[in-house]
Formats: structure tokens, sequence, C-alpha cells
């Protein structure tokens, strides 16, 4: 009797097949490299990401080892498993997260985005059966037909966009900086540096020191922020003072105080480059690692060559912040996203007209 679980030879075929994920992950890296705050980047990613996991379980198939095969079936199994209950579960688990959120955080509306999106995953199943059982069938074939395609076009994105802010988190620029810019945020009791901010700063000061100790190249801290109706000094002010307080030389310092939005951080704190007359200056500027990825996107429409690093957030910050930051992106392209409801909505409509005309109703 054969042993089965002997490694045989992979057929040649197999090796050819590897060319798929090369090629698309070489495509990825050079869209990435021309520009990282592209959306549609993250679907070059994951047509490489998928197509290397399916050619690699193709390969695992055509080994015939037993063994391994099975050790591989199992780790997928558990993962596709894992999943399965996250997607059962997401509505508690958002609905859990709102409450710890309401327990550390102010109520505001910002602050309840995951309380709104569990209660609608929980609730809207029932009030469309409720609906469908109320409406002629061809208006709810509608209904259901362009409710799931809208859903499925908004998680599209909302998946694009995960993917592109957990790469993004990955970038290491070079110790070799001229300008770091930290970007403000509001100030508590209208002076002093909230948590938040004062972890951008750190993050800030953290890659300005290890660039002194590696290099000697010397950078200078841009700190961006202007002053708001509930605030005695302006937010770069307060920050200058705190990075001074914490090791900052006060010649490696600037405050850029006129800015009441990201995309006014970036233009002001490009104007104060510009000034500065260094030839094609290395810049990057800090924030909240959930806040990189769009910040990159203002820096890119201030005319500003720059790349972000973040700064840690308390862990349950993170699901509010990041479906804000996705709702932002997405109403940035509001009008193609318009469109592509409308086309949507007429698709839907031709799907029950055709339907009508075959005489399904």
């Amino acid at each position: 009797m054969s042993d089965t679980s002997v490694w045989l030879p992979v057929p040649a075929e197999f090796y050819w097949s590897w060319l798929i994920p090369l090629v698309l992950g070489l495509f990825f890296s050079w869209q990435y490299r021309r520009d990282k705050v592209r959306l549609s980047n993250g679907i070059w990613f994951s047509l490489f990401f998928y197509s290397f996991l399916i050619v690699l379980a193709i390969t695992i198939l055509g080994t015939n080892n037993h063994p391994l095969i099975i050790v591989c079936g199992t780790i997928f199994v558990g993962f596709i498993l894992l999943l399965g209950v996250l997607f059962f579960l997401q509505a508690f688990l958002l609905l859990w997260n709102a409450w710890i959120v309401w327990r550390h955080e102010s109520h505001t509306l910002a602050n309840m985005l995951t309380l709104f999106l569990g209660l609608a995953i929980l609730i809207l199943p029932f009030i469309s059966s409720a609906i469908s059982n109320r409406v002629p069938q061809p208006v709810n074939t509608f209904m259901t037909v362009f409710s799931g395609l809208l859903i499925f076009y908004v998680a599209f994105w909302f998946y694009n966009y995960l993917t592109m802010l957990v790469i993004y988190q990955f970038n290491r620029p070079r110790l070799r900086q001229d300008y770091i810019i930290v970007l403000g945020a509001g100030l508590l009791n209208g002076d002093e540096v909230s948590p938040l901010l004062g972890q951008r700063i750190k993050r800030g000061l953290a890659f300005y020191q290890k660039q002194q100790r590696r290099t000697k190249h010397p950078a200078v801290m841009i700190f961006s922020g202007g002053q708001g109706a509930d605030e005695t000094v302006p937010e770069g002010q307060a920050m200058l003072d705190y990075a001074i307080a914490q090791g900052l030389p006060a010649a490696d310092g600037l405050a850029e105080t006129k800015s009441t939005t990201t995309l006014e951080n970036m233009q002001f704190s490009k104007r104060l480059i510009d000034q500065g007359g260094v030839q094609n200056p290395q810049t990057i500027f800090v924030t909240n690692n959930y806040h990189t990825f769009r910040a990159g996107m203002f820096a890119k429409q201030a005319g500003l060559k720059a790349d972000g690093i973040g700064a840690r957030t308390a862990h349950f910050f993170l699901p509010d912040a990041i479906i804000r930051e996705y709702i932002a992106i997405f109403a940035r392209h509001k009008w193609w996203h318009a469109a592509a409801a409308v086309g949507m909505l007429l698709l839907s409509l031709a799907m029950v007209l055709l339907d009508l005309y075959n005489g399904q109703f």
C-alpha cells in the first residue's frame, strides 16, 4: 500500500499560476508608491492578496501531502468560523463598544455611531420584513434589490478604506526629515493639551529625537492649530509650549495658529515650510492613527508632499473614530456616489420591469 502522505513534486503548471499574484502585487506596489491615499489601491491589494491565497491553496493541495493539507485546512476552517461568529455577533459587539464609549467619552452624536449602527443592524431586518408583507411584490423586489446593492456598495468601499488605513499604518519615513507637522485637536479647559493631543505631540517628538540620535539631521517641528471659540490660546501655541516642556529646543519649534480644519493645517504649514527656504524639503505629519489616511488626502490636496505617522489611540475609541473617518471620506466624493446610487436605482428598476415583462409577478 502506498503512503499518500509522501510529499509529491508540485506540477510545473502550479508554478506558472504564481505569476498572477506576483503581477498584481507589483502593480499594487507601483500604484501605492505613486499615491498612498487612493482608495482604489485597496482593490488592487485585495486582488493580490486573495489571488495569493488561492494559488497558495492550489499549490498546497498539489503537493498531496496529507499532514500539510490537514493543518492548513484546519487553520482555514477555523478562520472562516471566527469570521462567521464575528459577523453573527457584530451588532452586539457594536453595542458593547457603544456602552464603553458612553462611559469614557462625552455623549456627542459623533461618539454614538457604533450605537446607531448596532441598533440599525438589529432593527432594520424586522422593519424590512414588516414592510415587505404590506407592499406589492414588484415593489418588494425593487426595494430588496436596491437596498442590497446599496449596502454592498457602501460595504465594498468601507472594506477598501479599512484595507488602506491598515496598510498606511506601516509607513516608515526615513530619518532625514526637514519638517515634522503635528496636527492640532481641541484643548481642555481652553488652554490645556488633551491626552489625545498629547499622544500626537509625543509621537512627533519621538521621531524628532530618534532622527537626532541616528542621523544628526536637523528637523523643525510645526505645531498646527488655530484658536477655537472655547479656547483662550491657539492650539498651535499650546502644543509648542507643551513640546518645549517635554524637551524640544525652542529653536526647533514653530507654531501655526490660524488653521481651523485639517486642510488648513496642511495649507498653512506648507506656507511656513516654503518660507524656510529648504530645497525639496522632506516632510511628515503626525496625527492619531485612525486619522492618518484622511489627513494624507488633505496633504495631497494642499500640494504638500508628506506621509503621515500615527499616534496611539485608545482601542475602545477606534470603532467610532474609524466609522466617522469613513463617512467623511465617503462625503468627499458625494457626487460620484450619488451617481452610483442613481445607477443602482435604475438597475433595480430595470430588473423589476424585466420580471414584469416576463410575467414573473
